[in-house]
């Protein structure tokens, strides 16, 4: 568990009620993740959403010839939505750049406070939404630059 006032500094939990924090809180984990430590890796299965509190993580695509970035995390940043939606599986990788201080939320019980409380699940899932529509964004635009 994390204190829940921790949540109160990142936009991404604006508007939520003291229980839904309540909630977040307990399904939370402080972690320290050490640079260039691979946080996930496309195609695993991927159990936990994340919040970078401190440093530099991103997500990139493992391609034969080298690392393509897609897009960088920096404090406030939430990313790991897969852990959220069927199959729960990464759709790319994840890497800490820096050392990296973040908050691991349990997918398992963020998923069954939400079959609860369709109204969280409802906001919740439309801020993961904002989030997968943002790197489809990153996505075209790097493809298209690696096209060129």
């Amino acid at each position: 568990m994390v204190s829940p006032e921790i949540f109160s500094h990142y936009p991404f939990f604006e508007g939520l009620g003291s229980d839904q924090i309540e909630i977040l809180a307990n399904s939370a984990q402080d972690q320290i993740i050490e640079k260039n430590y691979y946080i996930f890796k496309e195609g695993e299965e991927i159990n936990n959403l994340f919040l970078v509190l401190e440093g530099q993580a991103c997500i990139l695509l493992m391609l034969p010839k080298k690392d393509v970035i897609i897009t960088t995390f920096e404090s406030g940043d939430v990313f790991g939505w897969s852990a959220l939606v069927p199959p729960k599986t990464a759709t790319s990788s994840a890497k800490a750049l820096t050392t990296c201080r973040i908050i691991t939320f349990n997918g398992k019980v963020l998923r069954e406070y939400f079959e609860k409380d369709y109204k969280f699940g409802y906001i919740m899932m439309q801020r993961i939404a904002h989030i997968i529509r943002t790197r489809l964004e990153y996505s075209r635009v790097i493809t298209l630059a690696l096209s060129a």
